[in-house]
């Protein structure tokens, strides 16, 4: 074993001095342990004057000479802690201050040496190398290494074959068999993740054998994620793959898997399920829609999912959401088709609305009488189901969106509540001309609206979470939701006493009823009818009062002197909100190509707002993170800027993931030193403004964000209104004044009788 040396070079002691960014004011101690001694070298205090220029080859050099250690090419610097990164040409000025270095093997060697130990015929040290290259594959040096040796074809042949081997010793040996096939699986996720190899590149046996583990009942946990991981990624990352997936994996061999109680199988299945949905062809998705509606995939995710007794995480949430958007995408074709006036079919729908509200009004006898009177009647009668156009209704639909999704929708109210649907009709027919509710005109509008509020024909978010409850209660919920909203517009409009010069304000109107009942998130359709119920025309009105009130602006002369100077001390007020802000801190989420394997990190301002601690953690915490846990820093003093949204460096990379437009709008970036950025994606938009607020506050420049604005223009409003009160040399008693004696006569009270 290698012994400690007596005196440490000082031109190296500086150069790992500066490798590893450990800076002190007085004292500073730099630490390199060699890989398997187990020492520690300790540094002498020197002038940190070293250039970070030089090769790192050379660096590593002389800690080799210095250790009497042959064959410098053969190690490397690596991490200490848990991430265990390579350093590289292109990574090392992202070493931060405190960071400890290890010298270990290079990234060579060890993919030279576990690749090796991998086909070992022992099943113990197969085993243990495995579990290793799970680990190691993370990082993308020593990935692209192995990857250099063919290793991804060798972990394919390993699952192809490989496995079959084992099968016989599966009896007596499963817990390692498990153990293997799970560790074999899980290399091969995390060298694929980085975009090295193609995903075209992969045979048919071995999308066998991997859609064999998600079918096969039983099968262990890890093994089942890994697989149905890498069946999402090959859909979602090939065209030729997913139509081979497509023939291997059937919705009635996922669903088993929406029935247990494990939530990351239940995400992962679902994580398929979308892919599948997403990469099919246009004139495919409407049959696998009717493939998950026979297979009760609704049900089975409302019951075993959305309301099993357990909280929904994000991603969950997001696979749920990606669901939503690209069921409510299947009427982007009806939404964008127009009606043909001379289609006999779809002119027969119009008839079929005309004789569902005014059967009991036809004649008995309909080859009685002239064309010209029956064509008198149709038109009389088209105008009371609220057509613009009297005489060829069919000419309301040629306009898309909402195009014949309208028509189907007004046709399934007529069908499925057609008592509601006659006394509309009835109800508007009977009132004089400008006060009636154009039935017709309504649905195509609220179609159109509805289509808006739920984003049909738009792909759905990288990040967004947002799902809705009551469209998983039914199967035909677009077409419910449509039904509940018409009948709200007819009452709405009853409400206001509405005209027809009123129509764009009661759409405005019902707009606002329905965004608001959206966000309480209501768990049935039922549950939203009676959040619309308790928001009337009448609550809408109090509502925006409040609000205005609230908004109040006082323009006259003394009034915006008055805001001109107090309106500094309440910007440094929400100043000093920011940064406490900042000193709690906040968790932020890596993002990555494989979005459920979320990977999180903290950043907060220390106390006397002169730096910032961050670092990477395991999960998501609850609470506030110390800063002693917090590995890395970042002096104020050397932040250079703070850009946002296209600006940031991670936000210039290629892929569709950092095009996505609500990932440009949380993202921002701190600059330093040359070349240095500490990237950000913000959690929510609220974060996003705290944090840019906050930094933009450290560096002395304004606030400018959107919240800024809201919270100046409150808290003015309140400032002013609490001066304007006329309080001056009145003094506020503790307890309220005693209520005085009645009268002895009433002789001044008026009777008007």
């Amino acid at each position: 074993m290698l012994e400690p040396w007596g005196v440490f070079p000082a031109e190296l002691s500086e150069e790992l001095h500066q490798i590893a960014g450990s800076v002190a004011a007085s004292r500073s101690q730099s630490v390199l342990s060699l890989n398997g001694s187990g020492h520690v070298i300790p540094s002498m205090e020197s002038r940190l004057d070293a250039s970070l220029k030089k090769p790192l080859s050379a660096i590593i050099k002389e800690v080799c000479d210095g250790w009497s250690l042959a064959n410098h090419e053969y190690f490397a610097l690596q991490h200490a802690d848990s991430s265990n990164f390579y350093i590289t040409e292109k990574n090392r000025n992202e070493i931060k201050n405190g960071t400890i270095l290890r010298l270990t093997t290079s990234p060579a060697q060890n993919a030279q040496q576990l690749h090796e130990r991998i086909q070992s015929s022992s099943m113990d040290a197969k085993l243990e190398a495995l579990k290793d290259l799970a680990s190691l594959s993370r990082d993308v040096t020593f990935a692209q290494e192995f990857i250099n040796l063919d290793g991804i074809s060798l972990l394919t042949q390993m699952v192809e074959s490989g496995t079959e081997r084992y099968q016989k010793l599966q009896k007596i040996m499963k817990p390692c068999f498990g153990d293997m096939l799970s560790f074999t699986l899980t290399a091969f996720v995390e060298l694929m993740d980085h975009g090295i190899v193609s995903w075209d590149t992969f045979s048919v046996a071995f999308i066998k054998k991997i859609a064999s583990f998600v079918n096969k009942s039983g099968m262990d946990i890890s093994i089942l994620q890994r697989s149905l991981a890498i069946l999402e990624s090959m859909v979602l990352n090939s065209h030729d793959l997913y139509q081979k997936v497509a023939q291997e994996i059937t919705i009635g061999q996922l669903i088993p898997h929406l029935q247990g109680t494990d939530q990351e199988i239940q995400t992962y299945t679902i994580a398929v399920i979308n892919a599948l949905f997403l990469k099919a062809p246009d004139e495919r998705r409407q049959e696998m829609a009717n493939i998950l509606a026979q297979k009760q995939l609704r049900s089975i995710i409302l019951t075993n999912v959305i309301r099993a007794q357990r909280a929904i995480n994000n991603e969950m949430a997001h696979q749920l959401y990606v669901l939503q958007v690209l069921t409510f995408n299947l009427l982007e074709d009806r939404m964008m088709t127009k009606m043909d006036p001379q289609d006999q079919a779809q002119r027969d729908i119009i008839f079929e609305l005309r004789r569902i509200a005014f059967d009991a009004e036809s004649e008995p006898n309909n080859s009685s009488g002239s064309m010209e009177k029956r064509k008198s009647m149709y038109t009389r009668d088209y105008k009371k189901l609220g057509f613009i156009n009297h005489v060829n209704p069919a000419m309301d639909f040629t306009q898309t969106p909402p195009g014949m999704l309208a028509l189907d929708n007004m046709l399934y109210f007529a069908k499925h509540h057609q008592d509601a649907y006659i006394r509309i009709v009835l109800e508007n027919s009977s009132r004089e001309d400008k006060h009636e509710c154009p039935f017709g005109r309504s649905s195509i509008e609220l179609t159109k609206m509805l289509c808006e509020i739920l984003k049909v024909g738009e792909l759905p978010s990288e990040t967004c979470n947002d799902f809705h409850p009551m469209f998983f209660t039914h199967d035909r919920s677009f077409e419910e939701f449509f039904c509940i909203c018409i009948q709200l517009l007819n009452k709405t409009w009853k409400e206001m006493r509405a005209t027809s010069e009123d129509f764009n304000k009661v759409m405005q109107v019902v707009k606002e009823q329905v965004m608001r009942a959206l966000t309480t998130k209501p768990s049935s359709l039922d549950q939203f009818k009676c959040k619309l119920q308790n928001l009337s025309y009448t609550e809408i009105l109090k509502i925006r009062q409040s609000e205005r009130m609230n908004q109040e602006d006082f323009q006259s002369r003394p009034i915006l002197e008055l805001k001109e100077k107090i309106q500094p001390e309440i910007l440094e007020l929400i100043k000093q909100q920011r940064l406490n802000r900042l000193v709690e801190g906040t968790c932020f989420r890596k993002l990555n190509c494989r979005r459920r394997q979320d990977k999180f990190w903290y950043c907060r301002l220390s106390p006397n707002h002169k730096v910032l601690h961050y670092g990477d953690l395991e999960e998501s915490p609850q609470g506030e993170v110390p800063h002693d846990s917090l590995q890395d820093k970042l002096p104020v003093a050397d932040i250079k800027a703070v850009v946002t949204g296209k600006d940031c460096p991670h936000m210039k990379e290629k892929g569709a993931l950092k095009q996505n437009k609500e990932v440009l709008e949380l993202a921002f970036s701190i600059l330093y030193d040359s070349n240095c950025q500490l990237n950000f994606i913000a959690p929510d938009k609220h974060e996003y403004c705290i944090w840019t607020d906050g930094l933009n506050a450290l560096l002395g420049k304004d606030m400018m964000s959107e919240l800024t604005r809201n919270d100046l223009d409150t808290l003015l409003s309140m400032e002013i209104k609490l001066r304007l009160l006329d309080l001056e040399n009145i003094q506020i008693p503790d307890a309220p004044p005693p209520i005085p004696k009645e009268p002895s006569n009433y002789d001044f009270v008026y009777d008007c009788n």
